[in-house]
C-alpha cells in the first residue's frame, strides 16, 4: 500500500516539475517576443497557456485522489496540501505571462526600449525563482525555498528601477511614446507579480517541510 502511495507521490513530483517547466518556457517565449516585437511568438504564448491550465486540472485530480484514497496524515498530508496551493500560483504565472503576450500583440509601437535589457534580466530572475521553487519542493530543500523568498526583494528592485526610468522618459519626451512606455511598465508589473507567485510557492514548500506557513500561526504535527 505504501509503495503505491510513494509511486503516486513521485507522479505528483513529475507533474509539478512539468508544469513548472511550462511556466518557465512561457516566460522565456514572452521575453523573446518582447525583445523582437514578435506578435507571432506572443500568440504562441497565449495559445500554450491552455496547456498550463490543463496541467493544473490534472494535478488537482491527482491530489484529490490521494487525499480520498490514501487519507494521508502529517508530512504526507502537508505535501499534498502544499501541491494544491502551488498549482494555483503556477496557473496564475501562466495567466500573467499570457497577459504580457497580449500586451505585445496589441502594442502599436514596435520600437525597442533601452531598458529592455534590464527587463530581460528581471524576466530571467523570475524564471529562476519559478524553477528553484519547484526544485525545492521535489528535493525537499528548505534552504533553496528560502533563497527563492529572499530573491523577491531583487525582483521588486528591478520593478522600481524600470518604473522610475520609464516615468523619466515620459517627462523628457513630453508624453510621446506614452502608450509604449505604459505597456512596458505593465509588462514589468506582471513580471513582479510572477515573482510574488514564485515566492508563494516557496512559502508552501517551507510549510510542507516544517509544518509552519509564513502567514499563519498554524503548526502541523510532523
Amino acid at each position: 500500500m505504501r509503495n503505491r502511495f510513494d509511486m503516486q507521490l513521485h507522479q505528483l513530483d513529475e507533474q509539478l516539475t512539468r508544469m513548472g517547466e511550462l511556466c518557465e518556457q512561457a516566460i522565456a517565449k514572452a521575453t523573446q517576443a518582447l525583445k523582437e516585437g514578435s506578435v507571432e511568438q506572443a500568440r504562441i504564448v497565449v495559445a500554450e497557456d491552455e496547456e498550463i491550465d490543463q496541467m493544473e486540472k490534472e494535478i488537482e485530480r491527482l491530489c484529490l485522489k490521494l487525499l480520498l484514497q490514501q487519507q494521508p496524515v502529517a508530512r504526507d498530508l502537508r505535501r499534498i496540501s502544499a501541491a494544491l496551493k502551488m498549482i494555483t500560483d503556477m496557473e496564475r504565472i501562466g495567466d500573467q505571462t499570457s497577459d504580457i503576450a497580449e500586451i505585445i500583440i496589441s502594442s502599436k509601437d514596435k520600437g525597442v526600449s533601452r531598458d529592455l535589457e534590464l527587463m530581460v534580466e528581471m524576466a530571467s530572475g523570475v524564471s529562476k525563482m519559478v524553477r528553484d521553487s519547484i526544485t525545492a519542493y521535489v528535493q525537499k530543500d528548505l534552504e533553496l525555498a528560502r533563497e527563492v523568498m529572499e530573491s523577491d526583494d531583487q525582483i521588486d528592485d528591478y520593478f522600481d528601477e524600470i518604473r522610475d526610468r520609464m516615468i523619466e522618459y515620459i517627462k523628457k519626451e513630453h508624453g510621446e511614446q506614452g502608450r509604449r512606455i505604459f505597456d512596458l511598465i505593465m509588462v514589468t508589473k506582471y513580471l513582479e507579480r510572477i515573482g510574488d507567485h514564485a515566492t508563494n510557492i516557496a512559502e508552501w514548500v517551507e510549510f510542507s517541510i516544517t509544518g509552519v506557513h509564513k502567514d499563519s500561526a498554524v503548526l502541523h504535527e510532523s
